[in-house]
């Protein structure tokens, strides 16, 4: 039988390899969890110090042939600079977007593969698409930005540093500053106003154009409500207007090699889709406006103020002029003549002799848009069903149209629906029909500022907008003749207009003297260079100018403008030496400065370029030109640099462009470009004028 083995009686444990590894396993595990805890919380660690400090401040987003657009991000704002960080064109502050999550990095391109487009979005609030163009006959690289808000309610904003950067364009105003950096204006929409009833806001020429001393434009598309505010030596804003639905912010930001190359480039960039500039009638040029504030209550009062200011004019041989009457006398005058000739008023014999001699003068009429519910004009249109020539709302059950009530020099009036081929008709038969009665050589078109439906809150037609109406107005003055004045300038700058600048106070400050050269140099930038500048010594206030160094000065200045304006005859100083001068200086104008004007007008309607022009235009990368605001070029060949400060026969002269030599016209010196004069000697009755002498 088989051996059998004796079992060992001891109780040993049966342990296996599978027992063993079981027990290892749960060891580790629980080691490798520990492990694995460690290293995501070291991993959570450095991901928010990767992105709160570690994270590369700036990204590139798009790249172009020069230059190139960045994310930074601590700052919260776009940078376009050159591809090798050297020099920067431009910061775009867009933090104020209000998403919670902004410290998220804007490096997300939601376009992909495109390398000439960026998108983003920041959750809830709104997306981003900029696209890069470059063009191969271009000198300029351009970025379209466009900011759609996700939801309704929901305003954005982009500001424009002005740090290192002088800004030039958008609006003029109250005090006007050259550069835009020392302007203070709240946030407003952007439109035109009448400075007189709205001093804080934005004045007669308005483009949504903004130049940078760096070599930058911004162009604000023209078919979004806009709200621009500028902060002083700080930034200006763009934002949108308050609205229930998703309310777009467009713009495009071009960059080049420097200020005026980019202007230039922008200018025709305008012109693309019509290159047409037309000229007015330069026959304007060759006559001073003499403005006649007549104070009186009828018509022959108004033709008795009229032949005795023409005689007191021809009598000092001031030679011959235009005078200029406001709406009343106008308005006055017309009416007089229009009862003799209907046969409604029987008049005097001395009466109807003077009549004529209205025609013999050369007067400029002023008209604008508004009809005074006291009218007898009015008051037909309500009885005869043509309240539709009048700015109206639909009103009542039957829809039955209600014109809009506004103030217009201090009374309640209404104005003409110039989308009306009817009442636009209507005016211009008004105008055909002064035309015939008075044999005005000029009509001034005041008015169009402003815009009764958004100043009243309301929802205006599509058609009216904004600044359409100033446009259109703009159009409408167009069809009365090349001889047109009107008072308020957007997006006409190619018509064949004459535009009035502003009324400025009689001091010496920004807001009057100062703010001439400024207000020459906006108008001129933003392609009005056929304007009527305000009378020597302003005319904010009809007080005659008592100051005979200001008014010598303010002459000195308007001398060199296109058009040379007076408030009243300088007689009334009793001073010989104004009269003298006044004298010397139609002469100047008439026979110096209307050349020039000509010659340039010339030079504007084939390439754009400004007729009046900054230092730097000759200078556009010498940074002592960018904050010049007291001198100004005519072309590239005449610099004017006017006493400007009360009390002073000296003042410091900056002579641009170090390969040019500028000669004194007064004294035959020659100095280099490139230098500063300072003290230069400019007694009263002198203005310094330098030409550039050729080689």
């Amino acid at each position: 039988m088989p051996h059998a083995r004796t079992r060992n009686p001891s109780p040993i444990p049966e342990v296996t390899w599978d027992t063993g590894l079981k027990e290892m396993n749960e060891t580790w595990k629980g080691a490798i969890a520990c492990l694995g805890v460690a290293i995501f919380f070291v991993m959570t660690i450095g991901i928010i110090y990767w992105q709160v400090v570690d994270q590369p401040n700036k990204n590139w987003i798009l790249k172009g042939g020069f230059s190139g657009l960045i994310w930074e991000r601590r700052a919260q704002s776009l940078l376009i600079q050159t591809l090798n960080e050297d020099d920067s064109f431009v910061q775009i502050d867009v933090g104020n977007v209000g998403s919670a999550d902004m410290d998220a990095p804007f490096v997300r391109n939601l376009c992909w593969l495109n390398k000439t487009e960026f998108c983003y979005t920041w959750d809830s609030v709104a997306e981003v698409k900029i696209s890069l163009d470059i063009s191969n006959d271009s000198q300029t690289e351009c970025y379209s930005m466009s900011w759609t808000p996700i939801h309704c309610h929901v305003q954005l904003r982009d500001c424009f540093s002005m740090v290192n950067v002088s800004w030039y364009g958008g609006a003029s105003v109250h005090a006007p500053s050259w550069p835009i950096n020392n302007v203070n204006v709240s946030m407003q929409p952007f439109r035109v106003s009448d400075l007189r009833d709205n001093p804080s806001g934005f004045g007669s020429v308005l483009e949504r154009y903004f130049l940078g001393s760096s070599g930058v434009t911004v162009l604000v598309s023209p078919h979004i409500q806009l709200h621009v505010g500028v902060q002083s030596g700080q930034q200006f804003c763009l934002q949108t207007a308050p609205s229930m639905e998703r309310m777009p912010l467009q713009y495009t930001v071009c960059v080049g090699q420097n200020v005026r190359a980019v202007h230039q480039e922008a200018v025709k960039q305008f012109s693309s889709s019509d290159p047409t500039r037309k000229l007015p009638n330069m026959n304007v040029l060759r006559l001073p406006f003499w403005k006649l504030s007549a104070n009186v209550d009828s018509g022959v009062k108004v033709e008795r103020e009229l032949r005795t200011f023409s005689n007191r004019l021809k009598r000092h041989h001031l030679k011959e002029g235009v005078i200029s009457l406001d709406e009343h006398s106008t308005s006055l005058l017309s009416n007089m003549d229009h009862d003799y000739l209907s046969g409604r008023k029987r008049m005097l014999k001395r009466q109807t002799r003077d009549l004529p001699f209205v025609k013999l003068l050369n007067i400029s009429v002023t008209l604008s848009p508004y009809e005074c519910v006291d009218s007898r004009h009015f008051q037909t249109s309500m009885q005869d069903g043509t309240q539709d020539y009048w700015l109206s709302l639909p009103s009542g059950p039957q829809a039955q149209l209600v014109p809009l009530l506004t103030q217009w020099r201090g009374k309640y009036c209404v104005k003409l629906n110039i989308t009306n081929p009817k009442a636009v008709s209507w005016f211009l038969e008004k105008v055909e029909s002064l035309q015939s009665r008075l044999g005005m050589e000029y009509v001034i078109l005041e008015g169009g500022e402003g815009n009764p439906f958004e100043e009243q809150a309301l929802k205006a037609p599509p058609a009216l907008t904004g600044d359409e109406y100033v446009g259109l107005l703009a159009g409408l003055a167009e069809s009365i003749g090349d001889n047109t004045i009107v008072s308020a300038g957007t997006r006409s700058s190619r018509k064949p207009l004459f535009i009035r600048m502003s009324a400025l106070q009689s001091d010496w400050s920004y807001a009057g003297l100062k703010g001439v050269i400024p207000s020459l140099l906006h108008y001129s930038l933003l392609g009005y260079h056929f304007f009527i500048p305000d009378a020597v010594g302003g005319s904010v206030s009809n007080e005659p100018l008592k100051d005979d160094e200001l008014f010598i000065r303010w002459l000195e200045v308007m001398a060199f403008l296109p058009v040379l304006s007076f408030q009243m005859p300088p007689v009334t100083s009793g001073d010989n030496q104004v009269l003298n001068l006044t004298r010397v200086y139609i002469a100047k104008h008439q026979d110096f400065v209307v050349p020039l004007i000509e010659k340039y007008a010339e030079e504007w309607q084939a390439s754009g370029d400004p007729i009046y022009r900054p230092l730097w235009w000759v200078s556009p990368e010498d940074p002592a030109t960018f904050t010049v605001d007291d001198e100004f070029l005519i072309g590239d060949e005449v610099l004017v640099a006017p006493v400007t400060d009360k009390g002073a026969s000296q003042r410091d002269i900056y002579l641009p462009n170090s390969d040019f030599q500028w000669q004194d016209t007064n004294n035959a010196k020659v100095f280099d470009g490139g230098t500063l004069l300072q003290s230069y000697p400019a007694a009263l009755g002198e203005v310094p004028v330098f030409i550039r002498k050729l080689s």
